[in-house]
């Protein structure tokens, strides 16, 4: 019995599909699976598909509604599955009336006979305007509550197929954002982290709108009880100053800052369409880290973009040491179907695979130079479920014994164990 929930790819996805477990569940719905895709790799999307077909496998009764980014951008190529009952877009996924109407209207029992095209229910994504704050819930379920604050993006870098999928930037109303995010001290939450696919952009479209840096200083005056604020994903080069003043002086506010880089060269960044150069990149990192001594650093980069050469990859290798990068997330490039990239001259994809794996070995030696380098510091730790916890720059902190979640302990790592410190 329930709604069984299967999500792939960002944080911004885990947040909504919590909402929509809270808003099927209160429709009165019961015993169907919701698959929340990704798009962002053709990967992601055969993930998906396989999940769907997993999930009927097991239970060919269950009605599956398919959702996320790749149905928004692709609604046909789901509907077509026989396995699936009803495809919702973007939009629709966060509409409380779409869910009672379902349930209401018993229309998933339409089973796989129905007509591909009855089966989709997905609206124009770039006229969605709501960007309603979504939120976890932190008692119970989460030790940190997540908060999504901004939607959409309104940057078209050449490799990106999400702003399809999510449309145009939009942002939450400030003072509804403090309203949830008290929801989640109140609840338990000892760590709020603010999410976007945009996050930096957070604002920017009404021209007299907060900025990210004013709202962070506006739920840390509204929220003296809150232990700790965390950002998602930023671009550096929409930092503002009232951001920058809040990293150089509130401990509140984590010194751990994770960026969209993507790329070391500056051709390539070009033929991306991203807004920064490799230099303004390796500044913004040593200003941060003159601002806060100890910021630590994650960052996003693409191997095997379209026309990149092996000197351009070498770039890129580089940038994680010139940068100090603690946490890289490395990616072979994919391309996606309605992206400038995608019609691009390809890199073959043997060597593509060659330098995504020489990039997580680089990934792999800087994260491990960041753990030695803390063995022996105190560290505030956030603890989890389990033995685990997470410092103040996300390093994770392993006990050797089960722990309480949702505390703040004062420790001294001894020693390292793969990719976290362990404890004294």
């Amino acid at each position: 019995m329930g709604v069984e929930l299967v999500t792939f790819g960002c944080r911004l996805n885990l947040v909504e599909s919590e909402t929509i477990e809270r808003q099927a569940l209160a429709a009165g719905l019961s015993e169907i699976a919701v698959i929340n895709t990704c798009a962002v790799t053709a990967e992601a999307v055969r993930q998906a598909s396989q999940a769907i077909r997993r999930l009927a496998r097991q239970r060919p009764e269950r009605p599956i509604v398919v959702t996320g980014c790749a149905a928004q951008i692709e609604p046909a190529r789901f509907a077509a599955m026989p396995e699936v009952t009803r495809v919702l877009g973007n939009a629709e996924k966060l509409d409380p009336a779409r869910w009672r109407t379902l349930a209401s209207s018993n229309s998933l029992r339409a089973g796989p006979s129905a007509d591909v095209t009855s089966k989709i229910v997905v609206g124009d994504i770039m006229q969605a305007r709501d960007a309603s704050p979504q939120r976890t819930q932190a008692l119970g379920q989460h030790t940190r509550g997540f908060l999504q604050v901004q939607n959409g993006c309104d940057h078209r870098c050449t490799f990106c197929v999400i702003p399809l999928g999510r449309g145009n930037a939009r942002s939450a109303d400030a003072a509804e954002v403090i309203v949830q995010a008290r929801r989640l001290v109140a609840e338990g939450a000892s760590e709020i982290v603010l999410t976007g696919v945009d996050l930096t952009s957070y604002g920017r479209e009404r021209s007299d709108g907060p900025t990210l840096g004013a709202l962070v200083g506006a739920i840390l005056a509204a929220l003296p009880e809150l232990k700790r604020l965390r950002l998602s994903s930023l671009d550096a080069v929409e930092v503002d100053d009232d951001l920058r003043d809040l990293i150089a002086d509130e401990p509140r506010l984590m010194p751990h800052l994770h960026l969209s880089l993507q790329s070391g060269d500056d051709l390539v960044l070009k033929r991306m369409k991203r807004r920064h150069s490799r230099a303004e990149a390796i500044i913004f990192c040593k200003e941060m880290r003159a601002l806060r001594p100890d910021i630590a650093f994650g960052a996003d980069l693409i191997a095997g973009f379209p026309t990149e050469d092996e000197a351009m990859f070498a770039r890129t290798l580089a940038l994680i040491e010139e940068c100090g990068l603690s946490y890289v997330h490395g990616f072979p490039f994919s391309p996606r179907p309605g992206t400038p990239a995608a019609r691009m001259p390809q890199v073959a994809g043997g060597e593509i695979k060659e330098r995504a794996a020489r990039l997580r070995e680089a990934a792999e030696a800087a994260h491990g130079r960041h753990l030695s380098a803390r063995i022996g510091r105190p560290l505030s730790v956030l603890t989890e479920r389990g033995d685990t916890g997470r410092a103040e720059d996300f390093t994770l902190v392993r006990f050797g014994h089960s722990v309480a979640p949702g505390q703040i302990l004062g420790v001294t790592s001894h020693a390292r164990s793969g990719k976290s410190l362990l404890a004294a």
